[in-house]
């Protein structure tokens, strides 16, 4: 990749995060003094960050000749479009503003992330990275951890507004459970993603790669808890309709992990260390 495409396509990164934050700012000004313009800017401006979002994904695709998912700049850039693509399908269907307020931080936070990763990388790839098995596991995890990441902004806003929402007006308890479902809707379609994704297909990688399906690598192991945390809310949502805050805060804590698991081999080495 030639360096003026490469600062080209970094730069476009900047003008995403500003037009993100933006749009956040927008959302949460409605939130806060109730005037229509607010989320018709933050619209304007999360659909025109997603556009040269996708734009600077394909460039990149292009200048490397390959799916730009191989590295944790890639994933980063990758995992912030998925949320943003999430939160626009559900503004699609629901047209609710709180949703850009609870959303955006997500993809404005792994902008930043990525923003202090290194962005240049060699086109050829190690031989347990040319496979498309990874293609497979990465794609899908992000669409399942795009999923959660939008469900713990749901969460977080649920919280907020739990602990000022006096419970005996019936519109804040209905907004309440609108975003209770909501989560839970999230987290029901990304779990399965994040079983074939993370699970399934990774395990397949890395027996192509390691010889092994499994060997308790950080990364491997910290994914396992992930889906056993989401698993168990899905199960206590199901069985015993454990709602509301504990459901939220369980929720909050799964993309915690999400964001531990994709630092782990940063903490503690292991077999991804080479992202």
């Amino acid at each position: 990749m030639s360096e003026s495409v490469e600062q080209l396509i970094v730069s476009n990164f900047g003008v995403v995060f500003w037009l993100y934050l933006g749009a956040m700012l927008m959302y949460i000004a409605y939130i806060g003094v109730r005037r229509r313009v607010f989320p018709v800017i933050g619209l304007i401006a999360t659909t025109a960050g997603f556009t040269l979002h996708t734009i600077a994904i394909v460039g990149r695709w292009a200048a490397l000749g390959r799916l730009p998912l191989s590295t944790m700049y890639e994933y980063s850039t990758l995992l912030a479009w998925g949320a943003v693509l999430v939160l626009l399908l559900l503004l699609r269907f629901t047209r609710e503003p709180l949703l850009g307020a609870a959303a955006l931080p997500a993809a404005v936070g792994l902008i930043a992330l990525a923003s202090l990763l290194p962005a240049r990388r060699e086109m050829q790839l190690v031989p347990a990275l040319q496979s498309y098995w990874l293609k497979i596991h990465v794609s899908v995890a992000i669409l399942a951890e795009a999923a959660f990441a939008v469900a713990c902004g749901m969460s977080i806003a649920y919280l907020i507004k739990a602990s000022r929402a006096g419970m005996q007006d019936s519109d804040d308890a209905l907004s309440l459970r609108r975003l209770d479902d909501i989560t839970y809707r999230l987290i029901a379609v990304g779990y399965p993603l994040f079983t074939i994704g993370a699970l399934f297909a990774g395990a397949i990688w890395a027996k192509k790669a390691w010889g092994t399906f499994w060997g308790w690598d950080p990364k491997e192991v910290a994914t396992l808890v992930v889906w056993l945390v989401y698993s168990i809310y899905l199960h206590a949502r199901r069985l015993k309709r454990w709602q509301g805050r504990p459901a939220a805060v369980l929720s909050i804590t799964g993309f915690a992990l999400v964001i531990f698991t994709f630092l782990a081999n940063y903490i503690f080495g292991g077999l991804h260390s080479y992202q």
